[in-house]
């Protein structure tokens, strides 16, 4: 497992654990000590996890072994029938989506796929989509409209692919437009921030009726580093841009931005996987059945995102 600085306390005592019962003598008082360790691990992890900086919250967003929306969709979506292509130029793989059923209930699927090793990373891209992903993106919540769908979205983003090439092809009109088609969208949408939520890129696929966000998770208009050598012209001060920022989950809820936190795993959702995933589907499926009590869900989106800007400007 990637350890991260803050972190290394906690991996000490799970070294020392996994010695211990790693000599399997049956040795009442080694399991004894086995048991007061893992007690203090427990209270460690507590501890440091319920005290994270903002900038460290980015690093644990930004874990590597944290599930991505690949991930999600294997542990939640069943028959799943991945759809590729803009129709205009290619197919972008730092955008996965599709048509499955979410727990009996036949949905679409659209997210951001960082990869979780260096080769995988690169094939997607890093998580950072150009135009034709979000067109992509487009053409799906086409499909979804046309079968009354509900729309699952995943967020993981540092932002869209800020290339030459990306941009040659129209990068910011491919995320107008797929902002445009989500407010246009009949059926109930719902966005989870599991990662990063980055920049445009991110709320290209987080105009939702309901955005659901990871505790340990960030979202922001641009990244810490970004931000840093914008407006301090020097990006060695991203832990400061990242306090400024207002980024965190905990940030986020208190100003209405998102509507609800998920819960991970003590520790990060990294150290437990399977329990976040199965934490995410609970909620969506809670949240999918209690969206049945809003009407029009086109005009509930629209006016939900302009009191963004009657109650922030």
């Amino acid at each position: 497992m990637i350890i991260l600085d803050f972190e290394k306390s906690i991996f000490e005592l799970e070294a020392k654990i996994k010695e211990l019962k790693g000599l399997n003598t049956g040795d009442l008082s080694i399991m004894e000590d086995v048991k007061r360790l893992e007690n203090k691990r427990k209270k460690l992890l507590r501890r440091i996890y319920s005290e994270l900086t903002p900038w460290q919250k980015v690093l644990v967003a930004r874990h590597q072994e944290r599930p991505h929306t690949t991930d999600y969709i294997n542990a939640l979506i069943d028959d799943f029938v991945p759809l590729a292509g803009d129709r205009l130029f290619g197919n972008d793989l730092a955008i996965i989506a599709g048509i499955g059923k979410f727990r009996g209930i036949a949905v679409a699927i659209i997210g951001h796929e960082k990869g979780n090793d260096t080769e995988s990373r690169i094939k997607h891209n890093f998580g950072m989509p150009h135009p034709e992903g979000y067109r992509k993106a487009r053409r799906v919540i086409d499909i979804a409209d046309k079968f009354r769908l509900p729309l699952l979205t995943f967020i993981d983003t540092a932002g869209a692919y800020p290339g030459v090439g990306a941009e040659e092809r129209g990068q910011a009109e491919a995320i107008a437009r797929c902002i445009e088609r989500s407010l246009q969208f009949k059926n109930p949408i719902i966005a989870t921030i599991i990662g990063e939520g980055g920049s445009g890129g991110a709320i290209a696929l987080a105009v939702a009726n309901t955005v659901l966000m990871l505790e340990h998770s960030i979202y922001s208009v641009i990244s810490p580093e970004g931000c840093a050598s914008i407006l301090y012209r020097n990006p060695e001060k991203a832990m400061e841009a990242a306090d400024a920022l207002k980024l965190t989950a905990q940030d986020l809820i208190k100003f209405k931005i998102i509507d609800d936190v998920i819960e991970e795993p003590l520790g990060g959702a990294h150290r437990d996987p399977t329990t976040m995933m199965k934490t995410v589907g609970d909620k969506l499926k809670a949240t999918l059945l209690g969206s049945s009590g809003i009407s029009d869900f086109k005009a509930h989106r629209n006016d939900k995102f302009i009191n963004f800007c009657r109650n922030y400007s």
